[in-house]
């Protein structure tokens, strides 16, 4: 994939991905926007908790794409890229709710949100931006399988400035949805959380995992 088709994948992939951002971190960007005493106010926190959130993909990014560059072998990274698509193949269905197999990926990140929540906790209530950016730079360690399958397609790139890149546009997409979760937008949240939006998106990104694995190369192996 070209670098223009990957980071407007990366963005769909977030956007996509809201269905499940809803009940991953639905209550804590309604805890956060609730925290401030106005509705104008409540909208730089939740700004800002995500600008936090984001920065922490990026990073996330950064570190996992400096580890696979060192990879030069073509072989491997064929393998490496059909391995990245099958990931988003098997995001596709979690989001679609038909195999949940990537809550065993959450289940492993748990350990290292046990050592991050006990100092997330202490940032709540929130009631500056300082606070809420902070917020957001623990949660987006939260375990979800959503980002980690991300996280490993991205790190498929082979460059760490680039995936860092791909987890930003990747954090961008779940905006729309973070945002009216937080404003408490109920009508927009029940049709994102609808069996049959899952659905669609499930199957959108199923076809995305299956685009990204190179047929051809394999086939030559």
């Amino acid at each position: 994939m070209t670098e223009a088709v990957s980071l407007t994948t990366a963005f769909l992939l977030g956007l996509l991905g809201g269905t499940h951002c809803l009940g991953m971190c639905g209550g804590i960007a309604a805890t956060v926007s609730m925290g401030a005493p106005s509705g104008g106010k409540g909208v730089a926190l939740l700004l800002g908790y995500n600008s936090g959130r984001i920065i922490s993909y990026a990073i996330a990014g950064a570190i996992f794409g400096s580890l696979s560059w060192l990879i030069e072998n073509i072989t491997i990274q064929l393998i490496l890229r059909s391995f990245a698509g099958l990931m988003l193949v098997l995001m596709g269905l979690y989001i679609a709710q038909w195999w949940q197999v990537l809550t065993q990926l959450e289940q492993a990140g748990g350990h290292i949100w046990k050592r991050i929540s006990p100092a997330a906790s202490r940032l709540l209530p929130v009631k500056n931006l300082y606070q809420a950016g902070l917020l957001g730079l623990l949660w987006g360690w939260l375990p979800c399988g959503l980002v980690y399958s991300t996280l490993i397609w991205a790190s498929a790139a082979s460059d760490w400035q680039l995936s860092a890149l791909l987890m930003i546009m990747f954090g961008l997409g779940t905006l729309p949805s973070m945002l009216l979760t937080g404003l408490l937008a109920k009508q927009a949240k029940e049709i994102l959380q609808m069996k049959l939006t899952k659905h669609i998106a499930g199957i959108i990104i199923i076809l995305m995992g299956l685009f990204t694995i190179p047929w051809a190369g394999l086939a030559g192996l």
